[in-house]
């Protein structure tokens, strides 16, 4: 009988550091937490699935964007300026980032000039692992080549958090910012981000 409390509590022991590791790999891979309250000015309201979404006149203005494209070219989101733009933070070292690609792929097919996609990959040490996973995904649209992830933190205070990729950010017309998520998106999330900011004239 002790034998066996002595075995039971030894597996404890050891499982315990065990365990505390994968929670540590867990949330440190992509942050896939949903905490969706950010401090700072944003005036999120949370909504259902994640995505919180700032009313018309309370919107901030989306940060300067500009930067190398991962294939070397000048990228700057103030020239999708009267779009709608999807800006989705993604890693190719990260699995909810490859469950989500096919449907940033999808809805950014099936949508017309009003909206542009732009990718901003980060925490990729080299380009060539990221190009693949573009090339893999059949990616219609650049993305921004943000190893450090300095473009993000150019976002207001509390609005994204470099470890929780990925993320996604609408920004409307104006230029402002007007929808997030900071959990992976199917079409359906997607649509339900941008079809309204595409109705507003």
């Amino acid at each position: 009988m002790s034998h066996g409390r002595a075995s039971r509590r030894r597996f404890t022991l050891l499982a315990a550091p065990a365990a505390a590791a994968a929670l540590a790999l867990t949330l440190s891979a992509c942050g896939t937490d949903n905490k969706t309250g950010g401090g700072g000015d944003t005036h999120f309201v949370t909504g259902t699935g994640g995505i919180s979404t700032v009313a018309r006149g309370d919107r901030a203005t989306a940060p300067k964007l500009d930067g190398e494209s991962l294939d070397g070219k000048q990228l700057d989101l103030a020239d999708y300026k009267g779009k709608v733009v999807v800006l989705n933070a993604w890693g190719s070292w990260c699995g909810p980032c490859r469950l989500e690609a096919k449907y940033f792929t999808k809805v950014a097919k099936a949508t017309g000039q009003d909206v542009q996609f732009l990718g901003i990959n980060t925490r990729d040490p080299q380009r060539g692992p990221a190009i693949s996973f573009e090339k893999d995904f059949g990616v219609p649209y650049p993305s921004f080549y943000d190893p450090t992830g300095k473009l993000l933190l150019r976002f207001p205070k509390g609005m994204l958090n470099l470890q929780t990729i990925p993320s996604t950010v609408v920004v409307d017309r104006d230029g402002k910012i007007a929808a997030r998520s900071l959990t992976p998106l199917d079409d359906t999330k997607l649509h339900e981000m941008i079809d309204p900011l595409i109705a507003e004239k």
